[in-house]
């Protein structure tokens, strides 16, 4: 049976999908240049294509591009994670305090069942679906205080927060992440948010000492071997 042709959305989607995912999969290095052309022979697609796919991957915060350079995987150093993490371990302590003892049982059960999610991710070794659902979970929270401005707020440092997960945290850390949301869910589930803010408040500093920098390596990226089907 022959396939259907993919539209020029679906591929435009498959190839922000792919660049995406080899982020948060931790396969590109800080750094590492974005050359559209090369992109474009690996994923077998135009220039075009890749160069629309970049552009909504800087939108998103997930890459840097730099007038007169092109794109690069970005690399933040240890004051910018640690500025970071601050801002987003002070927001999320000021979103449980407010959301107090008044979440619904309908949104406790939606929290756990996002926690089910993350530890099959987890189980099945997926770290891009892992990292996502990581930063789902603090989505979440934040939504449920219906504040556009404060989820606005919070998405950005997210996908700042994801990218630095997928270039610097040791591997095998992700059911640790699962464990640590549960026991925040768990607190607010007996109505005791300053418990809830202290454990959020360590989950950020377990995340964050997780992360190491890694030696310099100059051997060149091969885009083919990352992309190959």
């Amino acid at each position: 049976m022959r396939r259907t042709p993919k539209s020029a959305p679906e591929i435009d989607e498959m190839v922000y999908d792919r660049l995406s995912n080899a982020l948060m999969e931790g396969k590109l290095r800080a750094g590492t240049k974005l050359a559209e052309h090369k992109l474009a022979d690996a994923l077998g697609v135009s220039r075009e294509r890749v160069r629309k796919a970049l552009h909504r991957l800087a939108a998103d915060r997930r890459i840097d591009i730099i007038p007169n350079r092109g794109a690069r995987v970005p690399s933040p150093s240890a004051e910018e994670i640690r500025a970071v993490y601050q801002a987003h371990r002070t927001l999320e302590a000021g979103v449980l305090l407010q959301l107090g003892t008044s979440l619904s049982e309908a949104m406790l059960t939606s929290l756990e069942q996002h926690l089910h999610k993350e530890r099959d991710a987890a189980r099945a070794n997926d770290r891009a679906l892992s990292v996502r659902l990581s930063g789902e979970f603090h989505i979440l929270l934040v939504d449920a205080l219906d504040n556009a401005e404060l989820s606005r707020f919070i998405r950005d440092l997210l996908s700042r927060s994801s990218i630095m997960v997928s270039l610097y945290e040791h591997s095998g850390h992700s059911a640790c992440g699962v464990d640590e949301h549960a026991a925040i869910v768990e607190a607010l589930r007996k109505g005791d948010p300053m418990s809830a803010v202290a454990l959020s408040r360590d989950h950020f500093t377990h995340v964050q000492e997780r992360l190491d920098f890694p030696a310099a390596d100059s051997a060149p990226v091969n885009f083919q071997d990352i992309f190959q089907s």
